[in-house]
């Protein structure tokens, strides 16, 4: 592990984070809030908020694809998405939803001022960004795909969208 360079856990609480905020919008799966946690981790971002029914740690489901990241990666816990949103909008965050919509910006198009901060709300697996969060965010971020099936896992759309912006902010 030591010649991986991985932070103790001590070391990530006090690592400078990526000054990004995933919003878990009704998440029904343990797992995917897990391995939510884990992206997070992974990308030293700053926050995790779990709204509404999305299960919280601690919880062995969870801690099953978290592998420790429920410990490194701070979280907060808001009974509706629309308290997250207007609480991270006085903050001064700029919030996106992932979501297909009209007028949604391309993952790969997205252009962000690196000096503001920004959360991104990541919908039910079913019914998606519910439409009244969606109506108070600043945009939405559509990841660009070709095949026959125009939907992801939250996970899987989790970390491409951190990913992407995390590079962004790295650059």
């Amino acid at each position: 592990m030591d010649e991986l360079g991985r932070k103790t856990v001590d070391e990530f609480k006090q690592a400078g984070k990526t000054p990004i905020v995933a919003v878990l919008d009704n998440i029904r799966s343990m797992h995917n809030v897990g391995s939510v946690f884990r992206t997070a981790d992974g990308f030293l971002i700053e926050a995790i908020c779990l709204c509404g029914y999305t299960p919280q740690p601690p919880h062995r489901d969870i801690h099953k694809t978290a592998l420790g990241a429920t410990e490194t990666v701070d979280w907060l816990y808001y009974s509706t998405t629309r308290e997250a949103v207007a609480d991270l909008k006085e903050k001064g965050f700029k919030v996106f939803g992932v979501e297909q919509a009209v007028d949604s910006i391309l993952l790969d198009q997205l252009s962000i001022d690196t000096d503001e901060k920004i959360a991104v709300v990541f919908g039910n697996e079913v019914e998606g960004v519910d439409q009244e969060v969606l109506q108070l965010c600043d945009g939405c971020i559509e990841i660009p795909q070709s095949g026959t099936k125009h939907s992801l896992n939250i996970s899987v759309a989790a970390g491409i969208v951190l990913w992407e912006l995390f590079k962004k902010y790295k650059q």
